[in-house]
């Protein structure tokens, strides 16, 4: 099989363990069918901005052209900061943009990666964010109206829990024990100030994520494309936007968006 285009991160669906598709050039690959065969990801020297569409020598903050990392709603400091958001104030790059990416329905989260975390997303994305981030148990513990909200709740949270993950170690499948995520939740909610405390979710669903992955690897070693324009292998597994080789090679996809890639799979 033999395919060829720009790629983003792998769509997902929650299954047990999760379905992964990777978006090359107009067509959809399943993933987990190719676990356990070769492939080959040959990068073309070409890389086209995920917003405009131009062609850029750089890619910043995965996957845009300097100029919409400047200008671009979708790559606005808000994004990564959720606390900066100004548009429930009419302030923002894109103000129609805003109002269905930032005015809506945001959840704050607790997740369990490398370890315990905290983390904002959008209703919508639940659970694609979490997989992303390759959780392996998930809880909602506030909704809130907009994006600002949430970031604010999680400024108070992250003196008490982490808000990064350390993608070694979620590899690796360390740290994800002994973490009971509803008296986490219930911890959290004493840090909050009376005022943030009314967006206080009650539903206490976990979500066990599963990936295809047999066996974690025992240890790690990243490549990319722009070092290495040809990686190639046999797919062990993946896991959040990694794909795991059976050497321990390991590949972030979504560090890769809009790369053009010519991708060939044996079978």
């Amino acid at each position: 099989m033999n395919y060829e285009g720009n790629i983003i991160k792998m769509r997902t669906e929650l299954a047990q363990p999760v379905n992964y598709f990777l978006y090359v050039g107009g067509r959809e690959i399943d993933m987990n069918s190719l676990i356990g065969k070769e492939i080959t990801l040959k990068f073309t020297g070409q890389i086209n901005c995920i917003s405009c569409g131009k062609i850029t020598k750089t890619s910043f903050n995965q996957g845009f052209c300097y100029n919409c990392l400047q200008t671009a709603p979708e790559a606005s400091e808000s994004v990564v900061r959720p606390e900066l958001s100004k548009s429930q104030f009419g302030i923002a790059r894109d103000l129609e943009w805003a109002k269905k990416n930032d005015l809506i329905e945001h959840i704050v989260y607790m997740a369990v990666t490398s370890g315990l975390k905290v983390g904002v997303t959008r209703c919508h994305q639940i659970p694609t964010r979490w997989i992303d981030q390759g959780a392996s148990f998930a809880i909602q513990l506030a909704k809130t109206p907009n994006r600002h909200i949430a970031g604010i709740i999680e400024v108070f949270l992250k003196k008490y829990f982490a808000d990064r993950t350390n993608w070694q170690a979620m590899l690796k499948s360390e740290g994800n024990t002994d973490i009971n995520l509803q008296e986490e939740k219930k911890n959290a909610l004493h840090f909050l100030p009376a005022e943030l405390q009314k967006y206080y979710c009650n539903d206490n669903t976990i979500t066990t994520i599963e990936y295809p992955l047999s066996a974690p690897p025992e240890k790690v070693k990243s490549v990319g494309f722009d070092k290495t324009p040809e990686i190639s292998g046999t797919l062990k597994g993946i896991k959040g936007q990694y794909l795991i080789f059976e050497n321990n090679t390991v590949l972030n996809i979504r560090k890769h968006n809009g790369y053009y890639l010519k991708i060939q799979a044996s079978g």
